[in-house]
């Protein structure tokens, strides 16, 4: 199993959990966070005033899937979340060691 996790643009969360949903994955979780990478923020003006912005606005998705679909899951979101400029995120991989479906007490691949 495998944890996988996303960082993208805000604005392409829907269209990564449509790709996602289409591969049959039902279950994510998503929080709003800040961060920057190579662009290191930008510049803006407000009121005539200018000003940067070191810490730029993120989503971080996370799906926990089998190994069999972890190439498909990771395809599938890059697809969704590339708009080809600067800043469209990462995706990163983890090992899952063990899953329990607190409900039911299932465990490993069928809690997911």
């Amino acid at each position: 199993m495998k944890i996988v996790m996303a960082i993208v643009k805000p604005f392409k969360l829907e269209a990564v959990r449509d790709a996602l949903t289409g591969l049959g994955i039902h279950g994510l979780t998503v929080t709003e966070v800040k961060g920057y990478g190579r662009q290191k923020g930008h510049t803006e003006i407000y009121r005539g005033a200018e000003y940067a912005v070191t810490f730029l606005p993120k989503v971080k998705i996370e799906v926990a899937v089998d190994d069999d679909l972890t190439d498909r899951v990771v395809e599938a979101i890059a697809e969704a979340a590339r708009t080809g400029q600067i800043g469209d995120g990462k995706i990163f991989v983890h090992s899952l060691e063990k899953a329990v479906r607190i409900r039911t007490g299932e465990t490993d691949t069928d809690a997911l």
